[in-house]
């Protein structure tokens, strides 16, 4: 079964400066590790001059899946913060690359740990958060007769009508709030006295912008 989570639309970029030292952050919306390792090696190679690409990202419907890399800078310094970031946030399925030119001054280890729990906060707040809502994909086939009060009925609970047919019958191929697709789907139902052909065509996921 599919639970609900926060993510990212697609992408989102900051950068700051730091005591000379130029921080440039990148963050992208990753459902596999091995997408999110493939974006990592891009930005490396984007960057290819900077003096460190650290990272982290968050995996799975149930953040279950973290890994952060200090990418050279000391143990526990980089990669740590940009990945609390990330939980602090509730958020999975992302991965940030937080690119670092070094300035000249050295930052200390409590320095370098705020530095880059900074670019995490900084590139989240710019980004778009969306939230992954499980809803039942579903048909609902019925007559020409019940298609006014049918449809004003969807509309009214917010359901997401993706298709609409026409032939000898109306179908409408719909997506429902998996909380209330049992209530919704009864009520189709009694609109059209149990003549309304249903088929479930399982879960998937719709996402609702947050920000």
């Amino acid at each position: 079964m599919l639970i609900k989570y926060k993510t990212l639309q697609d992408t989102a970029a900051a950068e700051y400066v730091i005591n000379k030292s130029k921080f440039i952050v990148n963050a992208k919306r990753t459902e596999t590790e091995d997408a999110a390792t493939d974006y990592i090696v891009s930005m490396k190679k984007k960057y290819w001059d900077a003096t460190h690409n650290c990272s982290a990202y968050v995996l799975g419907d149930k953040a279950g899946l973290k890994k952060a890399d200090d990418d050279g800078e000391p143990s526990g310094t980089a990669g740590r913060p940009i990945l609390d970031g990330l939980v602090k946030n509730e958020l999975s399925d992302l991965t940030v690359v937080v690119t670092r030119y070094f300035g000249g001054i050295k930052l200390g280890a409590g320095g370098l740990i705020r530095a880059y729990g900074h670019g995490a906060s900084l590139v989240l707040a710019k980004a778009v958060i969306v939230e992954r809502l499980p809803c039942e994909k579903v048909e609902l086939q019925f007559a020409y007769n019940f298609m006014g009060n049918i449809e004003s009925y969807l509309h009214k609970k917010d359901v997401n009508i993706l298709q609409k047919e026409f032939t000898d019958m109306v179908k409408f191929t719909v997506l429902i709030d998996a909380v209330v697709s049992g209530q919704i789907v009864d009520t189709v139902t009694d609109i059209t006295a149990g003549s309304c052909a249903i088929n479930s065509l399982g879960q998937v996921y719709y996402d609702v912008p947050l920000s």
